[in-house]
């Protein structure tokens, strides 16, 4: 059975968002941020092998950047995953190897991980995220927490989701001052 593992960048107020549009002009906003240490932590938090389960703006983004991105660790486990995309355009994937959920996400992601193979790793996805999470579906949590507030932009936490409880698994935290959290999911939220 594969684990799901949702991996993600998150400011202090819970944002996630990194391409800019007409309300978020922040873009990029990690890169001052990044560095040698933090890239082997999110190596390390990725595993390897690993494929990769996106949701269709995560793929569609990614697939513009990563295949160009040149000969370097992280690309080259990016490029060679096989990509498990909730989409309703399959016929226009093109970034490979990839496979698309079928019609039913929730139902191709539960018969997904059931099979043998490598972890599925979630990236961004903000609208899968939640799905992952209220279906109880992720694993584990990474959360690479940056020391800003954005006060705009997409969130990780959807009001959506019911509330659970985590166990911290690992911290670790870069020179720069990200902290890279690991949890596992645990039950409902006790009160």
């Amino acid at each position: 059975m594969r684990k799901i593992r949702i991996l993600e960048h998150i400011s202090l107020d819970g944002v996630i968002q990194h391409e800019n549009d007409e309300n978020f002009t922040h873009g990029n906003w990690t890169m001052p941020f990044r560095s040698p240490a933090g890239l082997e932590a999110v190596e390390e938090a990725q595993g390897s092998p690993f494929d990769l389960l996106l949701g269709r703006h995560t793929y569609d983004l990614w697939s513009d950047y990563w295949p160009k991105a040149g000969n370097m660790p992280i690309a080259n486990g990016l490029n060679a995953a096989t990509k498990y995309v909730a989409t309703h355009r399959p016929d226009s994937l093109e970034w490979g190897p990839f496979m698309d959920l079928g019609t039913d996400s929730i139902a191709g992601i539960r018969s997904l991980k059931e099979t043998d193979g490598p972890d599925l790793i979630v990236w961004g996805s903000s609208t899968l995220t939640p799905v992952l999470l209220d279906q109880g579906l992720a694993d584990e949590v990474v959360l690479l927490v940056y020391p800003v507030f954005l006060g705009r932009g997409k969130r990780f936490f959807s009001d959506s989701v019911d509330p659970c409880e985590l166990a911290l698994v690992s911290t670790k935290v870069t020179p720069t001052g990200v902290f890279i959290n690991t949890y596992r999911h645990v039950r409902s939220l006790r009160t």
